[in-house]
């Protein structure tokens, strides 16, 4: 039985008021002496912090309940409604948006902690965390809505905060361009998002549209309109969670600020497509099919992803493709129907990218915002806890037992096979060798071997206490989160798979331990190659190579965004040309062209009784009293 709780609404609005006061004493001391840093800090921290607090206790509030009554609403008041269509602005915690809620909570805190530091001395101090601050609340409206039209406002907030701090660099070009990019491209998948909730509403909506209402009504969906909605919520997610066609944007999120692009990787933005599918798991289980198209874009977007981060040799951008390579999976996930094991692999991939971005962040921090990995090299000796917490970064993103990762990400590729997709399995498998591979060329050549830019390795130093806490914090988590969804053949209960069960609708199916232990076995083996041969080739050093052939296609992305540029953004230009030089003149602007000749040959035919002569006038008077008088006295007679 769902209950109120009146506090609901509170874990959004704390954030966003840190926004608003952070923003009104940027903008009001933004022309005179800027206020002190540490009161922007102070203002910055409290709201993600509070929230984090609430969210615990919204967490523990749900424990305490039975499994099938684990819902919490709040409904402040009606936000519109239009014919049948009435949408409350309302809030609801359920298991799922219950854990949703404490990691963003709590990684977005840590990121603001970790943001006093490393955005120290910047020009729009106060600028940067008002808007972390509403980056973090847009995103806990989108967890917490009661509906898809209440999600869609911190969904397209989130949208407008990753522009915002993409480009906050605004006298670099190629940071606006990023920030643009980011923006457009998110555009297109939120059409795919409104066109799905349109049709969600016209087929079964008009009995409620919050999620609980359509829970219940989900079985009324046709084959053919079930399936669209299905695919076009997909589109949305596509954009949101950067998948196949609509990836290119994620990987120069990295523009902004490191500490941004670990929010972004980490607990806000990627993640919101995500759950959105797991969100509406009670439309997708009556689908398979659609679950089915989905699983293969995911892996097929982690295996073009894994491609591609062998050859960067940008730190943030190695990292940024790997985070499209690990949303696949989890798009993998979520499609088998494994919502679960999707959805704790967006737990624990929280913990260890931001604790991979935030180191990335403290190394570039550390020589002078240098990014290149190529140029690096012998920092484990200059920075030790950095190279250490990355390093446990490194372990759970490669999937090495007894990390976090591995047990996610072993979930999902299991679930795979047992629901009969082996092909999924076997590239997912594939790309686990591929991102140890990546993963740890990175960490070889920026912190063993020998220092290839002399100066700025003298130079280098390990960052303030107020970063190198979080990465300590996020580096117990990345290492122990795993433990929370332990399966049967190491001696668990999948609890957090458990906990979710009454947010989602899946089945595990009974299979063979011994697949299991096929599985596993494979997984690590291909986790251990990778590693292995990342030794082999950078770990007493080497040189930075002349990319050829297949790995020059790698390095320069397979020419996707020239091939989009070419094929799609050069046409619409020339359309673009085509209608401004012809259709606006000749279209467009016709009626009001048509309107400016009529009052002008009006006019001039109105001139002709100007004649600026009193008696004329006069004349005009006495014609027009005598018509009048006719005309009433018709009337009177």
């Amino acid at each position: 039985m769902e209950q109120t709780a009146n506090y609901l609404g509170l874990i959004p609005l704390l954030p966003l008021t840190g926004a608003l006061v952070i923003g009104l004493l940027h903008m009001l001391t933004c022309t005179k002496k800027p206020l002190p840093e540490k009161l922007y800090s102070v203002l910055a921290c409290i709201g993600p912090l509070l929230s984090f607090f609430m969210a615990l206790v919204v967490l523990f509030q749900l424990k305490n309940m039975a499994p099938e009554d684990r819902f919490l609403s709040h409904i402040p008041f009606t936000w519109f409604a239009v014919g049948e269509l009435h949408v409350d602005m309302g809030f609801l915690a359920d298991p799922l948006s219950s854990l949703m809620l404490v990691f963003v909570t709590f990684i977005g805190s840590l990121i603001h902690i970790y943001s006093i530091g490393y955005m120290a001395g910047e020009e729009n101090y106060g600028k940067y965390f008002a808007y972390l601050n509403l980056f973090l609340g847009a995103m806990l409206i989108l967890v917490l809505g009661n509906g898809p039209v209440v999600m869609f406002v911190g969904w397209e907030g989130v949208g407008l905060c990753s522009y915002l701090l993409i480009s906050f660099y605004t006298k670099d070009t190629d940071n606006v361009l990023a920030g643009n990019k980011a923006f457009i491209v998110n555009r297109i998948g939120d059409l795919g998002f409104v066109l799905g909730m349109s049709f969600l509403f016209w087929a079964i909506g008009s009995t409620g549209f919050d999620f609980l209402s359509l829970r219940e009504n989900a079985h009324l969906l046709t084959p053919g309109i079930g399936f669209a909605i299905c695919l076009l919520l997909f589109v949305g997610a596509c954009g949101k969670s950067a998948q196949i066609p609509l990836y290119v944007w994620l990987p120069d999120a990295m523009a902004g600020p490191t500490p941004v692009s670990a929010l972004i990787h980490a607990a806000t933005m990627v993640t919101a497509g995500v759950y959105m599918v797991a969100r509406f798991s009670f439309i997708y289980s009556h689908f398979p099919s659609a679950g089915t198209i989905i699983a293969w874009v995911g892996i097929l977007t982690a295996l073009l992803a894994a491609i591609f981060g062998m050859f960067q040799k940008d730190i943030k951008k190695i990292l940024a493709y790997s985070t499209v390579s690990q949303l696949g999976y989890m798009f993998a996930g979520v499609g088998v129907a494994a919502y679960s094991a999707g959805i704790f692999h967006v737990f624990t991939h929280a913990f260890f990218k931001a604790l991979l971005f935030l180191g990335a962040g403290s190394v570039i921090y550390a020589l002078h915002h240098q990014q290149n990995i190529w140029k690096m090299g012998g920092l484990k000796a200059k920075m030790p806890i950095t190279y250490a917490t990355m390093l446990i970064g490194a372990l759970a993103l490669s999937g090495c037992p007894p990390f976090s990762g591995f047990f996610s990400k072993d979930e999902i590729l299991f679930m795979a096979l047992a629901n009969g997709h082996p092909g999924i399995w076997f590239i997912g498998v594939l790309v686990a060798g591929m991102t140890a591979y990546y993963t740890f060329r990175m960490m070889f050549l920026v912190f063993h071997g020998e220092a290839r830019d002399k100066q700025a390795y003298d130079q280098a130093h390990e960052p303030p206490a107020v970063m190198t806490v979080p990465l300590i914090i996020l580096a117990a988590g990345a290492a122990l989160v795993g433990v929370f969804n332990l399966p049967g053949i190491f001696g668990g209960s999948m609890s957090v798979s458990n906990w979710l069960a009454p947010s989602l609708v899946e089945h595990h199916p009974h299979v063979s331990i011994w697949l299991e232990i096929m599985a596993i076995a494979a997984s690590i083996a291909a986790v251990v190659i990778g590693i292995t041969i990342a030794y082999k080739k950078f770990g007493h050093g080497a040189e930075e190579p002349e990319f050829t052939g297949f790995a020059k296609l790698g390095y320069h992305k397979f020419y996707v965004d020239e091939i989009y540029n070419a094929a799609i953004i050069q046409p619409y230009k020339a359309i673009g040309s085509l209608i401004s030089r012809f259709f606006e003149p000749n279209v467009t602007d016709l009626h009001v062209k048509f309107s400016t000749w009529l009052y002008t040959k009006s006019g001039k035919a109105f001139k002709v009784f100007q004649v600026g002569y009193v008696r004329i006038y006069a004349i005009y008077m006495v014609i027009g009293l005598s018509v009048m008088s006719f005309f009433l006295s018709q009337s009177i007679n």
